[in-house]
């Protein structure tokens, strides 16, 4: 594979698939610009060679056609401001605009291309419509790891018209964090898995037994284990056709040696609501009509110990409901003790999604070793599968 570092990109121009999927408010401002953050020294350094940079990416999940809110345009300003230059705008990814302005485009100078999803063949991975894509550059960057695990045509089709394709920063450092947690991770080794649902994360918890020390479950995913073993869990969250997997998993930890924690108690509450009527409750026995929605004061204990002693740590997935202030402590806590695991020399990953957003939001994200900005791609890349962007790199 080649990196950005090996690579001069004077007179050249750069067809850099970016991943700039980023939410915006009702007004079109964007509310959180991360994932346009890490894409900036990958466009810096091909600026800073010589060359000029066409971006494309998608946004959103558009219906098939234009739709004013999934438009790019809204991104225009505050790229001009984050780069310090005017960024050209083409208000379609393969028409006559994109082609005539990628044909003016100077060194120095940066193009950004409509949503690539207003085309249903970027989804299908089209070739035509890749070919035409591949027409408006010179050499191919793929920066977008978020969308490495599609077969899309700007993510996997787009390379094959290329001779030179090349790495970008974010994607190297992605790849190579995942890598490094799950080909050779210092032990012991956690993994702290979150969420609701068992059946979003089953092929990872499997891959996950043969690697780690210490599985940690938290989440809603939680009670279809308690349920499995025999507990009361009142109306908590839970997957009824998943009950003999979830002990199926637990024997799996057991044959194999890997400590299995479920949370011994929880916050629980009579409504799904932050200003709900809450409780502590051991997680086996909860009332009928209450439900659990965060970890409780012992597993915050017991989950902290067991993560500040280890030397590798990957978290995907919040504890509890931590969108309601009063159901977050969970969450915050365990954030903490992967902040504190790190200080004592470990390597914690976190995962993309709701774990990434949490760190960021408590402003832990640079006190942790690396923080993985994407959800999907990471967990098939954990998972242990091939991800057709990267895959595409190589070939």
């Amino acid at each position: 594979m080649k990196y950005l570092n090996e690579f001069n990109f004077k007179g050249k121009k750069a067809l850099i698939r970016v991943d700039f999927n980023v939410p915006l408010d009702k007004e079109y401002n964007i509310t959180d610009d991360n994932r346009i953050q890490a894409a900036l020294p990958t466009i810096k350094k091909i600026l800073a060679d010589g060359g000029s940079a066409i971006l494309m990416s998608h946004l959103g999940r558009p219906k098939g056609g234009y739709e004013e809110k999934f438009s790019l345009k809204h991104l225009v300003k505050h790229l001009s401001n984050l780069l310090g230059i005017e960024v050209k705008f083409a208000d379609d990814c393969i028409g006559a605009s994109a082609v005539a302005l990628a044909k003016d485009l100077k060194a120095g100078e940066v193009l950004l291309l409509e949503n690539l999803r207003f085309y249903k063949e970027e989804e299908k991975g089209d070739e035509e419509f890749s070919k035409k894509l591949a027409a408006l550059g010179d050499v191919y960057v793929n920066d977008a790891f978020g969308t490495a695990h599609r077969a899309h045509g700007s993510t996997t089709i787009v390379a094959k018209f290329f001779a030179d394709k090349i790495c970008g920063y974010l994607m190297q450092a992605e790849v190579e964090n995942g890598n490094k947690v799950m080909s050779n991770p210092q032990k012991p080794f956690t993994a702290i898995m979150g969420g609701a649902k068992i059946s979003d994360k089953i092929l990872i918890i499997e891959n996950l037994l043969d690697k780690v020390d210490n599985l940690i479950i938290g989440g809603g995913m939680a009670y279809t284990f308690m349920k499995a073993a025999g507990g009361q869990i009142g109306k908590s969250l839970v997957e009824e056709d998943r009950l003999e997997l979830a002990n199926e998993l637990v024997q799996k930890a057991k044959e194999k040696g890997v400590k299995l924690l479920l949370p011994v108690d929880s916050i629980i509450a009579d409504n799904f609501a932050n200003d709900a009527n809450s409780k502590e409750a051991k997680s086996m026995e909860i009332p009928e009509g209450w439900m659990g929605l965060d970890i409780g004061t012992e597993a915050i204990k017991e989950y902290s110990q067991v993560i500040e002693n280890s030397k590798t740590i990957l978290w995907n997935g919040p504890m509890g409901v931590f969108e309601m202030p009063n159901f977050a402590k969970g969450t915050i806590e365990v954030a903490k003790a992967v902040v504190k695991a790190t200080e004592n020399g470990g390597f914690s990953l976190i995962g993309g999604g709701d774990s990434a957003a949490a760190v960021n939001q408590l402003g832990f994200a640079n006190d942790v070793s690396y923080v993985s900005t994407g959800g999907g791609a990471l967990l098939e890349l954990m998972e242990g599968k091939i991800l057709p962007g990267v895959a595409a790199l190589e070939n």
